[in-house]
């Protein structure tokens, strides 16, 4: 259909016989009418140079033609709707037992920081592949927020480039990913970048900065602010040892619990206590059960939880109450959030005095790299590694079998001596 307009400012040039650009403030735009849906196609170029918008204005008429040609519609869905829709088919995974909830939420969480970035009424086909190009400076940019690592953020934006893909499979977009901003990666070949963990000593202060975190806390648990702050201490504290993923940790129950026996030794007293990670709750989707040595962390958590509850029933009667409920929980029905996490454990490393936190990528998750590096280091099998932690001997080697000086001074004076063949240590 041709334009009925003959006549045309200065501000505006033809396009063919049926397209018009033509400004609206600095920047050009471009309009069509498409007869087959009978609306027009407007949207802005994102240009204040006439000779580039008429680049660009050719090149989108020509896909906007092909597009009509092959039955496609130029109507376009908005970010907010494109990621709804993807995340009910993420959803259905969930329920199908491909991904695990707490994959979910996480996907879930990158698509909303990429919501606030983009703007949600942002139409999906208007969408060009260098939009995201300032996204980890919009991500980071805001220092009075908790600090993002890199690797977070190279997390949302392969959320977002997933999710993507799947929408121009589905014609909802013309891109199938953003070019983000590669981000400058750290040396992999220096150890103390390899794994962003603790020194002992810093982990020593830790524990101690918990310990005093609960017992001022515990002084009115009556306040629903104090005792979030006990609960997010107990499970930070809780991560240092055990190594559980968070999402493996959130979704934890009492009945996924057991305490085994308390014992003595060398004047200092330890809870065993065995936990299952249910294979619907973990990342591998494999059931696994190991024992940890707890100094006292999971009894204080469940005694606070049967004092807050305000009866006065026998603990082993309460333990039985409590059973189904979550672990980490202020109101028994939902886990506390990451955030809130993310809040008490920044918290806890100024407590601790803990040293340029922000540049070492330290995180609530470094509590598992030291509880894994730990182990290395006290040469405990990698299998058996593995197996406590839910991951792969490959992965444990390739991400945690790092040298430290520690296992330097072991090895160097390890001794071996060949005895019919084999090697074996003297």
């Amino acid at each position: 259909m041709a334009l009925k307009k003959v006549n045309f400012e200065e501000n505006e040039e033809k396009i063919f016989e049926d397209a018009v650009i033509y400004t609206r403030g600095k920047y050009w735009q471009f309009r069509l009418w498409l007869t087959k849906e009978r609306k027009y196609a407007r949207f802005s170029l994102k240009t204040t140079s006439k000779s580039t918008a008429l680049d660009k204005a050719k090149l989108y008429y020509h896909e906007l033609m092909a597009n009509q040609a092959a039955g496609k519609t130029y109507y376009s869905i908005t970010a907010k709707k494109g990621v709804e829709l993807y995340l009910e088919q993420r959803m259905k995974h969930v329920e199908s037992g491909l991904i695990v909830k707490g994959r979910y939420s996480t996907i879930s969480t990158h698509l909303e920081h990429w919501l606030n970035f983009i703007g949600r009424d942002t139409k999906l086909k208007e969408m060009e592949r260098t939009d995201c190009e300032d996204y980890y400076a919009s991500r980071t940019k805001n220092k009075k927020e908790l600090p993002v690592s890199t690797t977070t953020i190279e997390n949302e934006q392969s959320t977002v480039n997933a999710m993507m893909r799947w929408l121009y499979k589905r014609g909802e977009a013309y891109i199938d990913g953003f070019d983000f901003t590669k981000l400058k990666r750290k040396d992999k070949g220096l150890e103390a970048n390899r794994r962003a963990t603790f020194t002992d000593d810093e982990f020593k202060r830790i524990t101690v900065a918990i310990n005093e975190y609960i017992k001022e806390a515990k002084k009115d648990i009556n306040s629903h602010t104090n005792y979030t702050h006990a609960v997010a201490a107990y499970y930070l504290a809780i991560s240092s040892i055990t190594g559980l993923r968070r999402g493996e940790q959130l979704q934890l129950c009492w009945n996924d619990i057991e305490f085994l026996q308390h014992k003595e030794e060398r004047k200092r007293s330890f809870d065993l206590i065995k936990i299952t990670v249910r294979g619907i709750t973990s990342k591998v989707r494999s059931t696994r059960t190991f024992v940890v040595k707890d100094s006292g962390f999971f009894m204080g958590l469940l005694k606070l939880q049967i004092e807050k509850s305000g009866q006065n029933a026998k603990e082993s009667e309460m333990r039985e109450k409590l059973a189904d409920q979550l672990i980490f929980s202020v109101n028994t029905k939902t886990s506390i959030t990451p955030r809130i996490i993310g809040l008490h454990f920044n918290r806890l490393l100024k407590l601790a005095k803990i040293n340029n936190s922000e540049t070492r990528d330290l995180v609530p998750y470094s509590f598992r790299h030291y509880f894994i590096t730990q182990r290395v280091n006290s040469n405990l099998p990698i299998a058996a590694i593995a197996e406590m932690c839910g991951t792969s001997i490959t992965q444990i080697e390739k991400t945690y079998y790092h040298t430290t000086n520690e296992k330097m001074v072991s090895n160097a004076l390890a001794d071996y001596e060949y005895i019919n063949g084999i090697l074996v240590p003297r």
